[in-house]
């Protein structure tokens, strides 16, 4: 999703030429319009309706009123990061090829902070407080990963 229209979708990053797959990461149900919603490069956030919090990672139940009144609305696809940590080599098998590259926690404008990946040029030096906007990476399964570049 480009900051400035949240329907258009972020880049497509193709893993580098020779790097495994990434392991796939499991669906539950409350997770499933998330996920959904990758297929077609769209960063969705989950939303309490009767607190009308913001929440991210996908639950039945609302962390913070406890309520189950929940819906996906878009998100706007940019953020800042509020922390990382830049891996010169792969941490495990499957991000070989793909160093260097950042472990970010990325706050989105919608309230949540994201667990996330600071991937392409610019990875190797990105900071706290950068701005970033994000992009994706298919899977084997047809879905897309959220992961972030520099802006």
């Amino acid at each position: 999703m480009s900051p400035a229209d949240p329907t258009t979708p972020g880049p497509l990053l193709a893993p580098p030429d020779g790097a495994p797959e990434r392991l796939q990461p499991p669906v539950s149900p409350a997770a499933e319009p998330f996920w959904a919603a990758t297929r077609e490069r769209r960063l969705v956030i989950q939303w309490c309706t009767a607190c009308e919090q913001a929440i991210h990672f996908p639950r039945e139940a609302c962390p913070r009123c406890l309520g189950t009144e929940l819906e996906f609305r878009p998100a706007a696809g940019t953020g800042v990061v509020y922390a990382l940590s830049v891996m010169p080599g792969p941490g495990n098998p499957g991000m070989a090829g793909r160093a260097p590259f950042a472990v970010a926690l990325v706050d989105l404008p919608e309230g949540v902070r994201m667990l996330t990946n600071v991937l392409g040029a610019g990875a190797a030096t990105a900071g706290v407080g950068d701005e970033v906007s994000v992009a994706w990476e298919p899977l084997a399964d047809g879905r897309h990963l959220p992961v972030f570049v520099r802006t």
